[in-house]
């Protein structure tokens, strides 16, 4: 039977989820889990940095393919890769510490005044179509890269290495940047305790949605990243 490391008030989560940490970063399964990371990660980057267009739209078809087809063929079930069912008791901790955290966007963007000038508009349909992209990535970031650092890094570990890769991801703007490292800890550690991706998926909803309707589009840029930031006006 597997040992268990109880995080209060998480689930217990089985040691059974980073089978090589012990086995060393360099074998040849590791350096294997290695180049799927590296290899998904640069995908991903060139989808960001190349303008819109059909090369864009083939670079995200591949990346989103490529994590796919990973991820139904590693090593991993699905239970964890947290896309079964949540509990209730994953439900409640996620989604009410999100509402707070989004309650706290607000007032932070209310008082330093950032929400002066014109919000981006969030109309239903681009609503939805955040939405789904927000339950995405949060496949990305945990089904795919924490499961697989994981496995490399121990439990912990891979919460901050997967927040960074998060954070980067939307390099060059300064403001999700910084936001998406804060929402990648969260993220990452309720992940690592609750191990499922619909709350979380849930909360990066109501955060995005928050800041995009508290934060001025002259500041976020459309919330975009990559070569959008640059070549937004």
């Amino acid at each position: 039977m597997a040992t268990v490391s109880k995080s209060f008030p998480g689930e217990a989560v089985s040691s059974a989820f980073y089978p090589s940490a012990k086995q060393g970063l360099f074998t040849r399964p590791a350096l294997a889990i290695w180049l799927q990371i590296a290899f998904g990660y640069g995908l991903l980057e060139a989808a960001l940095w190349t303008p819109q267009g059909r090369l864009d739209l083939a670079w995200m078809i591949l990346t989103a393919g490529f994590i796919i087809v990973m991820a139904s063929r590693g090593p991993y079930s699905l239970r964890e890769m947290g896309v079964t069912i949540p509990s209730a008791k994953a439900i409640t901790w996620i989604v009410g510490a999100g509402l707070i955290l989004a309650i706290a966007l607000w007032l932070f963007a209310a008082l330093m005044g950032a929400d002066a000038g014109p919000t981006h508009a969030m109309p239903l349909r681009t609503a939805w179509q955040y939405a789904i992209w927000a339950f995405l990535q949060q496949f990305m970031l945990q089904s795919f890269f924490f499961v697989r650092l994981e496995s490399l890094l121990g439990s912990r570990r891979a919460v901050l290495v997967t927040t960074v890769l998060f954070a980067a991801a939307h390099i060059p703007n300064p403001i999700l940047t910084i936001g998406s490292f804060l929402a990648g800890l969260f993220f990452c550690e309720m992940f690592r305790r609750y191990r499922n991706i619909f709350p979380l998926g849930v909360v990066h909803v109501i955060l995005g949605l928050t800041m995009a309707a508290s934060v001025s589009d002259a500041l976020l840029h459309h919330m975009r990243v990559g070569i959008g930031y640059l070549e937004f006006h």
